[in-house]
């Protein structure tokens, strides 16, 4: 993928990649910034409900304008490839410098003060999530982004349910980080 153009975007290096999509860090050539660009897996080209989560993490995502929640910018589609045997399905969102809070956690204890602060700003960005009635369903250090400037980011949606909509899970199923769950999520009930 590096050095491809896909739509208007130059893949420039892959940033990591998790169940839900891989992702890369790209040049916007109409605006000249640097963005990242989440893309479905191409094992799950074919699976309608990961296609589904996956819109759905963009929808839900770009609901918002808060500091503590990743900006996105489109969901789009690249063109035929015969690589992954048709189009596949990717995400433009703002491209932070920084790192994971796990990987802030692995490199040892976090002052009580700036724990406060990081805690506080994840709280904000889930009110705003909240009152837009939209559950996050997977909070998780790999999840949080801590910029250069110290400003929390919530990131990936996937999992995001909406409230009075269905969990876009099959029946019987239960989607999320297990060690980072809420209880009723672990036992597959509704989460508020």
């Amino acid at each position: 993928m590096i050095g491809k153009i896909i739509s208007h975007y130059k893949i420039l290096e892959k940033l990591g990649g998790g169940g839900m999509g891989v992702v890369y860090k790209a040049e916007d050539t109409k605006l000249d910034r640097t963005v990242a660009l989440k893309f479905l897996p191409p094992h799950m080209l074919a699976d309608k409900e990961a296609e589904l989560r996956f819109i759905s993490e963009a929808k839900a995502a770009s609901s918002f304008d808060h500091p503590n929640i990743c900006t996105i910018y489109e969901i789009d589609k690249t063109d035929d490839d015969p690589a992954t045997a048709g189009r596949q399905l990717f995400i433009a969102m703002a491209y932070y410098q920084g790192e994971t809070l796990k990987k802030k956690i692995e490199k040892g204890p976090i002052k009580i003060e700036e724990a406060i602060d990081i805690v506080s700003q994840i709280a904000e960005g889930l009110k705003k999530a909240h009152n837009k009635g939209i559950v996050h369903r997977d909070i998780k250090p790999a999840n949080i982004f801590i910029t250069n400037d110290g400003i929390a980011t919530i990131l990936d949606f996937g999992l995001a349910k909406l409230s009075n909509r269905s969990l876009m899970t099959q029946l019987g199923t239960t989607l999320g980080t297990a060690a980072y769950m809420s209880p009723e999520q672990a036992r597959g009930k509704k989460v508020n």
